[in-house]
Formats: C-alpha cells, structure tokens, sequence
C-alpha cells in the first residue's frame, strides 16, 4: 500500500501558512516533510515580514519540521525569485515531494500563478483554507490558542501604530473599515508564537518598529 504523498507546506512565519499546517494535519491526507521559507538574504530576514532568521528557525523546530530556506536577494527582480524557487522545486521533487501546500484564502490571481509556476515540474498547489470567510477563520484561529505580532504593516492601509500589536481579539475589534481580519489584502503579516501546530511557545519581545518603502516592521526579538 502507497504511502501519502510527500508534501512541502509554504510557510511565511505567519497565521495563515501555520493555520494551513494545522489544517492539513487533522486532514491526515499528507506527509508534511518541510517548510518552505524565501529569507532575504541581505538581511537574514524572513521576506515581506521583516522575521529574523533566527526566531524562523526556532518557530520551524517547534512545528518539527525542516527548513527550507529560499534566499533571495534584495532587490529581488521577479526571474531571479522564480529561478530560485524552481530550483529548490526541482530539488524536492527529487525527493519524492508532489505537493506544497498554501495558505491563501481568496486571491485568485495569485492562486493561479501558484498552480502554473508547479504544474511546470509535475506538481501540484493544495488550498486546505480557500475562501474561508477571513473573519470567521481569525476567530477560529484565536479560540484554538494561535498567539502572534502584527511585524509588517503597509502605511497606505494601517497606521505604523498597529506594527507590533497582538493578533488578538481586541485587534480585531479595532480594524479599520474595509480591512481584512486576516490581512489577505496585504494590510499585515504576522508571526506565530503559539498555535497548536507549535509543540512550545515561541518567546518573544517586541523590539523597535522600522519603516521602510511604505511599511512599517516590528522587529521581534527573541526573549
């Protein structure tokens, strides 16, 4: 009898890519065998939230799942990500991986291109949270025990002052009209501190709040 398919889980450090591990492991219908993670490699940061190394690598321990680390330059022209990212593909493929997993909810157009960029090398995009209503599934993320920080926030549609803050109910509460509960739009990022895809706690402290090219970053450091 076949075993379950092999499957990388895209993980950002944040809720989504977390809440999507959690999801597929109840499903039990994949062998997650890593976490897919582009750092930027200039700063040794998570790309777009701004997440130390460090505190990734601590985060992937307690989820028990290898790293594997994308780096990307910065700037980082579009050919040069999608070189790098075919290039670890075409690497766990080799290791039997037909799968990776994703945390969208409901952009199509970035699903799309999700699905075509692996459909080039035989695999195949899975969606365990796709089209979730987003204020539900934040509620439901924070009911199971997901604890995290708003780290990135883009300054056209947040206030720098939500940087930093608690992915809690009481953010929630206070949102801005027209945004996102669980930031699908870009609004925020966040990174995951507890969860029950986390075997342990992730201790952090929130340190400065940084802005840059039309966002602001809550550095977290680990405590």
């Amino acid at each position: 009898m076949a075993g379950k398919p092999r499957a990388l889980i895209a993980w950002s450090s944040g809720k989504d890519s977390a809440w999507a591990l959690h999801a597929v492991r109840l499903a039990g219908e994949f062998e997650i065998v890593g976490a897919l993670t582009t750092v930027t490699e200039n700063f040794a940061r998570v790309s777009m939230h701004g997440v130390r190394e460090a505190l990734l690598l601590a985060q992937l321990e307690s989820t028990g799942l290898a790293a594997q680390v994308v780096r990307i330059p910065f700037p980082c022209p579009n050919e040069t990500y999608e070189a790098r990212m075919a290039a670890a593909m075409a690497q766990a493929k080799a290791a039997g991986v037909t799968h990776v997993v994703f945390g969208d909810l409901f952009l199509e157009d970035i699903r799309a291109y999700r699905e075509a960029q692996l459909a080039k090398i035989g695999m195949q995009a899975v969606f365990p949270l796709w089209q979730r209503p987003t204020l539900a599934l934040a509620r439901e993320m924070l009911a199971a025990g997901v604890e995290g920080h708003l780290v990135s926030v883009d300054l056209g549609k947040l206030p720098a002052s939500f940087a930093g803050r608690r992915f809690d109910a009481s953010l929630l509460g206070e949102l801005p009209d027209g945004i996102d509960p669980c930031g699908e739009n870009g609004e925020f990022h966040t990174f995951v501190t507890a969860g029950p895809m986390l075997r342990k706690p992730i201790a952090v402290t929130v340190g400065e709040t940084v802005e840059r090219d039309s966002f602001a970053y809550a550095d977290l450091l680990p405590a």
